[in-house]
């Protein structure tokens, strides 16, 4: 699965650790999740896309390799 979670980290003007602050999760989650090696549980990435104004699936993309 893609995703645009430091795309929009960005705009807010975010670090990965004020983000880790706000999500109550560690700085490491955070690098792990913008770098596609660890996915987000469901409602940790519905809290990521409320805090960030949009869907969750305009924050995380499904790839066709994600079906198999």
């Amino acid at each position: 699965m893609k995703n645009r979670v430091s795309e929009f980290r960005k705009k807010l003007g975010f670090s990965q650790d004020r983000l880790a602050d706000r999500l109550g999760v560690s700085r490491q989650t955070i690098i792990s999740i913008e770098k596609g090696k660890y996915n987000p549980s469901l409602p940790l990435a519905m809290i990521i896309a409320e805090l960030f104004d949009t869907s969750v699936e305009n924050v995380f993309i499904l790839e066709d390799d994600d079906y198999k």
